[in-house]
C-alpha cells in the first residue's frame, strides 16, 4: 500500500505502546518510512521486528520492553526514549486487549487489570509526554478507541467501557492542552483483520456479517490504519479532533 508523505514527520520524535504487531507494527513501519525516529515499548520480545524493519526500511525502531500496565515501567519506557530520540512529540497510544468476557463473570480484579492496559496507561502515557511537548511549541497524541462502543456490541463489555472512557479523556485533554498546540486525536478503527483476531475470532460467517454492515466491502487491514495515523500525527490534521476508520460500519448501523 502506498502512503502519502508528510514532510513534517522527517525526524519527528514517536512514541508507541505495542508498536511491535499487530496494528502496532503497521504504525511504526509507517513512521518509519516516513523517516521519523520511532520508540515503542511492548513486554514480548520484538528484536526479530526490528531487525527486519531495520533491512526493509533503512530506519531502526528502538525497542524497550515494558509492561505498560506498570506505570512506573511505562514512565520509564518513555524517559528512555526521550533520552535517545529527543522529546516525545508524537504520542501513539495503541497497545490494548480486547479479550471477550461477559458482565456476570467479571470480578474487581479483571476489571482493575482491563482497565489498567486499556484507558489508565493511556493517561499517564499522556502525562508523561506533555510536558516535553510543551516545552517543544506543540505535539499530536493519537489515542486508539473502538468503534465497538459506538456499536454498543456484547461480549467485551469492560473493553467498551474503557473504549468510551478513552473518547472523554481525549476531549478533556484536547481542551486543556489546546493552547499549548497539543492536539489529541481519537482514532476509532473498526474491526481489523490482525494475526490476533484471525486465530481467535475471525470466521468465514463472522467476516461475512461484518462487512455486510461496511460500506466498503473490502476486510480492514492494520495498514489501512496507519494512514489515518499518519495524517493525525503530522501537519496536515492541525485542526483535526477525531476520526473514524471502519469502513462505514457505524454509518450503516
Amino acid at each position: 500500500m502506498t502512503q502519502a508523505i508528510y514532510p513534517d514527520l522527517q525526524g519527528k520524535p514517536v512514541f508507541i505502546t505495542g508498536g511491535g504487531s499487530g496494528i502496532g507494527a503497521a504504525l511504526t513501519e509507517a513512521f518509519l518510512r516516513q523517516g521519523a525516529r520511532v520508540a515503542f515499548c511492548q513486554r514480548s520480545d520484538a528484536t526479530a521486528f526490528c531487525d527486519r524493519m531495520e533491512r526493509e526500511t533503512g530506519n531502526r525502531p528502538l525497542y524497550i520492553t515494558a509492561d505498560i500496565t506498570r506505570i512506573d515501567a511505562l514512565e520509564q519506557a518513555i524517559a528512555t526514549a526521550s533520552a535517545a530520540l529527543g522529546s516525545i512529540t508524537v504520542l501513539v497510544n495503541n497497545a490494548a486487549n480486547d479479550d471477550r468476557h461477559e458482565t456476570l463473570s467479571v470480578d474487581e480484579a479483571y476489571w482493575d487489570k482491563s482497565m489498567a492496559i486499556n484507558l489508565k496507561a493511556y493517561f499517564f502515557a499522556c502525562k508523561a509526554v506533555i510536558p516535553g511537548m510543551k516545552a517543544a511549541g506543540g505535539g499530536a497524541i493519537i489515542n486508539f478507541s473502538s468503534i465497538s462502543y459506538m456499536m454498543g456490541n456484547a461480549g467485551y463489555p469492560v473493553y467498551i467501557a474503557a473504549n468510551s472512557g478513552i473518547n472523554g479523556l481525549t476531549r478533556t485533554l484536547a481542551r486543556e492542552f489546546g493552547p499549548h498546540h497539543i492536539r489529541v486525536n481519537a482514532l476509532s478503527p473498526g474491526w481489523v483483520l490482525t494475526e490476533r483476531q484471525k486465530e481467535l475470532w475471525v470466521t468465514p460467517e463472522s467476516l461475512a456479517a461484518h462487512l455486510d454492515r461496511q460500506c466498503l466491502k473490502e476486510p480492514l487491514q492494520p495498514e489501512d490504519i496507519a494512514g489515518g495515523c499518519l495524517f493525525l500525527a503530522s501537519s496536515a490534521s492541525r485542526m483535526m479532533t477525531g476520526l473514524v476508520i471502519d469502513g462505514g460500519v457505524v454509518v450503516t448501523g
